[in-house]
């Protein structure tokens, strides 16, 4: 395939800086509407953050301390296929693009998906389909929901009613939107003396108390269904492979449920597993 990183990639990329905190982030993702964002100093790459990093950091702040540093990279001008088989086989969904160790642009999974919309390829896409997939019920409180989520290593899930009917899709992205941040200040006791300290009485310390801040994201306690995503793009087995990429690049979504006639969840296509195509 002749496609270069260069001739798709996004070269206005949104950064984040060191010193930085959470909060500039989260913001950058709201505005923006995307899952991750590198994180230079200067213009030098020095990692990639990410909403799981936030999600499974609730508690830190600082940008340095939930960033994943040394991030995978590719140059302008390798080929899709090498960046497609760095993506697959590191499990992760963007790569910096670099020369000269700053950055110069960012391929996303996305940018993918619109080169194999291109490709008209019309075979079926039931041999790139997951028939394991997560589903949650629409009633489940969103705090259990992003558990779930986290316990699943799953960025979202298809979301069924009491019927079993596919009605949303609840995501990592729903969830940064309705997320805040809640402060509060916690005590830490701790005792002056010890069990083996002889001059130590029992039953009395020296107790210093040390007060200290802290920052959690906080979910509201309401049901998945008031925030998840409910005009759903689906797809069925006989779908073809360029025409699912393409509704997912313009919609830019990760993932397609993929249903039976009478709406009825049967399978999951999932961008990452259509990069195969430009793998083989």
């Amino acid at each position: 395939m002749s496609v270069k990183v260069k001739d798709i990639m996004v070269k206005d990329v949104v950064c984040a800086t060191v010193p930085g905190s959470r909060d500039d982030v989260l913001a950058l993702m709201k505005k923006e509407n995307i899952s991750g964002v590198p994180v230079v100093k200067g213009k030098k790459l020095i990692g990639i953050v990410t909403r799981k990093d936030i999600f499974k950091h609730p508690e830190e702040e600082q940008i340095a301390l939930l960033m994943s540093r040394d991030p995978i990279l590719i140059s302008p001008e390798a080929n899709i296929a090498d960046a497609a088989k760095l993506i697959v086989n590191n499990n992760i969904r963007r790569l910096p693009v670099v020369t000269d160790h700053t950055l110069v642009g960012i391929l996303t999974v996305v940018d993918l998906m619109g080169a194999i919309a291109n490709m008209n390829l019309t075979e079926p896409i039931e041999d790139y389909t997951q028939r394991d997939l997560l589903a949650i019920w629409d009633e489940v409180p969103l705090p259990v929901a992003l558990e779930i989520l986290r316990l699943g290593n799953v960025d979202a899930a298809s979301v069924l009613d009491a019927k079993r009917d596919l009605v949303g899709i609840i995501s990592h992205t729903n969830l940064i939107a309705i997320s805040e941040i809640e402060d509060s200040v916690e005590m830490s006791d701790m005792s002056a003396g010890s069990d083996d300290d002889a001059w130590t009485w029992e039953g009395i310390r020296d107790t210093m108390s040390l007060y200290y801040g802290v920052s959690h994201i906080k979910l509201p306690e309401v049901p998945v269904n008031r925030v998840m995503t409910k005009d759903v793009i689906t797809a069925f087995h006989h779908s073809e492979i360029s025409d699912c990429a393409r509704k997912m690049y313009r919609a830019r979504i990760e993932q397609m449920p993929v249903i039976t006639a009478d709406n009825k969840l049967i399978g999951l296509l999932r961008d990452m597993d259509l990069l195969r195509v430009l793998i083989k």
